[in-house]
């Protein structure tokens, strides 16, 4: 794990621009008028991300797909008009595989963000962006879900035709190697013995916080949870007490004031803050990289993946092997 997530830089650095271009023509040429996203784990994660950007940048309706429709229940709905985003590292699942057949046959037009060229997802796509993760042989995901955010997140912004966020996403590979570098295990006391945790986050950056949360499950050996700044106040909240670990995660947007709001109500309680992105708020601030607000996010989980590998092996834990779980996670 340790290795591989130290690979994600050079992983996005491989990702070919053109293929990107190629799609955005097509994709303006036939306009689509709603967006949905297929994935598991951390490919459903990363399809969280998208879903924000694609709803505030391109104004389209965008919505994750349940696989059990198809593969369960065979009940897929109507697709007409729909672009899919389908997002799989092996690209081989039978439930995600069914979901796309289905979603394809029912008038989808279907691209896959797949790291294995050629996949069974690979083949039943109309069009293909490849991850560019190479192998990845730790159970956890780290480069190849760092990949699949960076992939979409080119997409977005050349369909958008947003400049400034092209421009920032030139400089990403440099940017995740500085993420990389930097040192989160002042977070290690306040987690080293926690049997929970909540990860906080707002806007794009709720599927970063879906992935930190996953990651700890897996990796760390005990229970945490995503939740937005806002959904967390609708009931989630009334656990937050004194020593009950929190992690925030904030960039530089319209969001981060509410989260910030949530550190300083939960120091007051005496819960065990930590934060990255939300500047000098209460707690033990993590350090973080001054980025676009759209990038800042996955720069975020770079540097937790170091403190993820750090905080399994501080819990007795193999971050590479953990229990239960295979690399390929075949479900119906």
């Amino acid at each position: 794990m340790f290795a591989e997530a130290a690979e994600a830089g050079a992983a996005v650095g491989r990702q070919d621009v053109q293929a990107v271009e190629a799609l955005v023509t097509k994709l303006r040429a036939d306009p689509s008028r709603i967006v949905v996203t297929l994935g598991r784990g951390s490919s459903d994660n990363a399809a969280t991300v998208a879903r924000y950007l694609i709803e505030t940048h391109l104004r389209l309706l965008t919505s994750s797909v349940s696989p059990s429709a198809a593969s369960v229940y065979d009940a897929a709905p109507d697709y007409s008009g729909a672009l899919m985003l389908a997002i799989s590292q092996s690209g081989k699942s039978p439930d995600l595989l069914a979901a796309a057949e289905a979603a394809k046959t029912r008038g989808a037009r279907l691209v896959a963000l797949v790291n294995v060229a050629d996949s069974p997802l690979a083949e039943l796509a109309d069009s293909v962006l490849p991850l560019c993760a190479g192998p990845e042989r730790s159970v956890a995901a780290t480069k190849s879900f760092v990949t699949s955010v960076a992939g979409l997140l080119r997409l977005i912004a050349a369909w958008s035709d947003d400049a400034e966020l092209q421009a920032a996403l030139d400089t990403l590979p440099e940017m995740l190697h500085r993420a990389w570098a930097l040192d989160w295990s002042p977070a290690l006391p306040a987690l080293t013995e926690a049997t929970n945790l909540y990860v906080i986050a707002r806007g794009a950056a709720l599927g970063i916080a879906q992935e930190i949360a996953l990651k700890i499950k897996e990796t760390c050996g005990f229970h945490a949870e995503a939740f937005s700044a806002a959904e967390v106040r609708h009931g989630p909240m009334a656990l937050v007490g004194q020593g009950f670990p929190v992690l925030l995660l904030g960039q530089d947007d319209e969001a981060q004031e509410s989260v910030a709001e949530l550190a300083a109500e939960f120091a007051g309680r005496g819960a065990n803050v930590l934060h990255a992105g939300i500047g000098d708020a209460p707690g033990i601030r993590l350090p973080s990289l001054a980025a676009h607000p759209v990038v800042q996010p996955l720069l975020l989980v770079e540097s937790f993946y170091r403190l993820a590998n750090a905080l399994a092996v501080a819990r007795g834990h193999d971050p590479d092997r953990p229990p239960h779980l295979r690399k390929v996670t075949e479900t119906l």
